[in-house]
């Protein structure tokens, strides 16, 4: 037997109802839900949201850091209202055009990530492998948690993995500058 490395609610809505630009419109919830028209992408849907994350994120890196992560944790919180709402109304709790859980899921990978675009490139590439991979336990909350706080929570998941990756290699990048001194 083989097993699909793509989340099982996600192939499931590759087939099912595709959202267009009307539904996009009909409630607030399904614009933000469905990342400001990112998540209508026919093709990675989940790679242009993660893309969305990245000027958001910066429209907020004036503020201190702890201000920041209020921000991010108010756009977690209502994401999961943003995300519970557009999954029921496509028929599917983590169709594959929600990307909110990306956006902010990147925003809180780049409120620890260096502002260097060498950084934020290997922040995008590292979130988007984990929440693709979705390794232990992503894999496991993301079939067992639904509805828009599972949606949400996978890819916080997803961040956390990323975040910890990132000050491990520029941990590493400052010992080896340190050594070549």
């Amino acid at each position: 037997m083989t097993t699909s490395t793509k989340s099982p609610k996600k192939t499931k809505a590759a087939s099912a109802n595709t959202p267009k630009l009307r539904f996009l419109l009909q409630h607030p919830a399904h614009l933000f839900g469905l990342g400001f028209g990112s998540g209508l992408a026919k093709k990675a849907p989940g790679t242009f949201g993660t893309m969305v994350g990245l000027p958001l994120f910066w429209l907020i890196s004036i503020y201190t850091m702890p201000a920041q992560l209020i921000i991010i944790g108010a756009l977690f919180l209502v994401g999961i209202y943003f995300c519970e709402v557009t999954g029921k109304a496509l028929g599917v709790s983590d169709h594959g055009g929600i990307v909110w859980d990306e956006i902010v899921a990147m925003m809180l990978v780049l409120a620890f990530t260096p502002n260097q675009w060498q950084w934020w490139l290997a922040a995008f590439l590292l979130f988007r492998l984990f929440d693709i991979w979705k390794p232990f336990p992503i894999r496991q909350c993301d079939a067992k948690l639904k509805n828009g706080f599972g949606v949400m929570f996978d890819d916080l998941l997803a961040a956390i993995y990323t975040i910890i990756t990132l000050k491990i290699c520029i941990w590493l990048t400052i010992q080896t500058q340190l050594q070549a001194i």
